[in-house]
């Protein structure tokens, strides 16, 4: 389905060659510097004495404006419409040294090549209908994905599927639009459409599998940029031992002493494919000095940006009870120290949110691990979101169905055609500002320019 893109208000768009280095900076096998646009095969052929053809890897010396040998590498010539920003595009493959690779750029730079700006070469394969914009994003997250898992959800974004979705739901909204706009204009029929069940059932379907979607995008945008879950609980409750066994390593120091941990101590793990930060604070008690009062202001300031809370309650003391510290974020009751108090490991009551565990012999983590990816919104247990997804797309999703399901609510008191076929048209944009097909300048250079130069 191909939309006309709204071009972005950087100059120079259709008549500019950008370059840029293509590979991270540093020494390596291999460099890459690429350049896009009108003249990119002509600087390319300049760099040397060689005749290259289109798609066929050419192994050249690469020579400065003034004739200086820079590096022999291979270039790679591609023509327009077929390639990744839809201009000719030329690659140059020399070795991977800093001062090298820098050499090969400036040649291209000398031979008028400007340098790109971040994410330029993914922004002219969007504006060039290349990629659409979910896919684009889609891109950046798999070079950003912190897990495998991670990595195959963005994968899955930039060959299209979430954009299919997309696609499929602002599609049928087009047809019903058709459908409602043209029993407006053609009042004079004997068959009242607007009246039909199928209009309701329609908009209902649309509502259903908006539901489906946001819910789908949120777990991709919670794989993307990794969970926070806050450690919390008395001091001596085992905090640090907790997120030691999460963590699979000795990442905070463990003694018998209360009060141990006095700053926020944080972790990046791969749970079960998802990435989370790990975030151990001060025990939560009436400070004894300055810095454990800063310790635990810390520790509450850090609950309030948390995902997922895991209040840690040393089941060894009776008087332990659950504190609630930061209400509106899921909690879980970890009861530590069950070697101890000599309770079976796993849910507690029957709860999903109290699971008994032991930091010591890592009795209950099992459960605990499956508890804290249902919290996250994996209800069963694992990651399964099909593709990944970020925070915009799920504001542009809740808006969509927020519209639609008030038109339902009007259109069913009062049957008016005109202000339904308004609504569809709000909820249209709404997911047309997803792909691309309808975007302001201001969006899309704040999303491209998060990109690293050279994508």
């Amino acid at each position: 389905m191909k939309h006309h893109r709204v071009q972005t208000s950087g100059a120079g768009l259709d008549q500019d060659t950008i370059a840029a280095i293509a590979t991270p900076p540093g020494k390596g096998g291999i460099s890459i510097v690429r350049m896009s646009g009108p003249q990119a095969w002509t600087i390319a052929q300049a760099l040397t004495t060689k005749t290259i053809a289109a798609r066929q890897p050419s192994l050249c010396d690469f020579y400065s404006l003034g004739g200086e040998p820079i590096d022999q590498g291979l270039a790679v010539l591609f023509r327009a419409p077929a390639s990744f920003t839809g201009e000719d595009v030329a690659e140059l493959h020399g070795h991977g040294g800093t001062v090298v690779s820098q050499m090969l750029l400036r040649a291209c730079l000398d031979r008028g090549a400007r340098l790109a700006r971040p994410g330029e070469f993914s922004e002219r394969a969007f504006l060039n209908d290349k990629l659409d914009l979910a896919q684009a994003e889609g891109l950046a997250d798999l070079i950003d994905a912190p897990t495998q898992q991670a990595a195959k959800q963005a994968a899955a974004s930039l060959r299209g599927d979430f954009s299919a979705v997309v696609n499929a739901i602002e599609a049928d909204l087009i047809n019903l639009r058709v459908f409602v706009e043209a029993a407006i204009d053609f009042p004079e029929e004997e068959v009242d459409f607007l009246s039909d069940r199928k209009i309701a059932e329609a908009l209902e379907g649309c509502e259903d599998r908006l539901k489906t979607l946001i819910s789908e995008a949120r777990q991709g945008a919670l794989m993307g940029r990794g969970a926070k879950i806050v450690l919390t609980g008395q001091p001596n409750a085992g905090k640090s031992s907790v997120m030691n066994r999460l963590a699979k390593d000795a990442i905070a120091i463990v003694t018998d002493i209360p009060g141990t941990t006095r700053d926020v101590i944080r972790q990046s793990i791969d749970l079960s494919g998802v990435a989370v930060q790990l975030a151990d604070t001060a025990g939560i008690r009436e400070a004894k000095g300055a810095i454990e009062r800063e310790g635990v202001n810390r520790a509450l300031a850090e609950l309030k940006s948390a995902d997922l809370i895991i209040e840690v309650i040393d089941d060894s003391v009776s008087s332990c009870q659950p504190t609630h510290y930061a209400p509106g974020i899921p909690v879980i009751s970890a009861f530590n120290k069950i070697d101890l108090s000599h309770r079976s490991a796993g849910t507690v009551a029957e709860s999903d949110t109290a699971i008994a565990i032991s930091a010591t012999n890592g009795a209950g983590f099992p459960e605990l691990v499956s508890a804290i990816l249902v919290q996250l919104g994996f209800d069963d247990g694992s990651p399964s979101t099909p593709f990944s997804a970020r925070e915009r797309h799920i504001h542009s999703l809740q808006r969509a169905q927020t519209v639609l399901t008030e038109s339902m609510i009007q259109y069913s008191a009062s049957g008016a055609g005109e202000l339904l076929a308004e609504d569809l048209r709000k909820v249209h944009e709404e997911l047309a500002a997803i792909t691309g097909s309808l975007s302001a300048d201001d969006l899309l250079g704040e999303i491209f320019t998060s990109f690293c130069i050279g994508k």
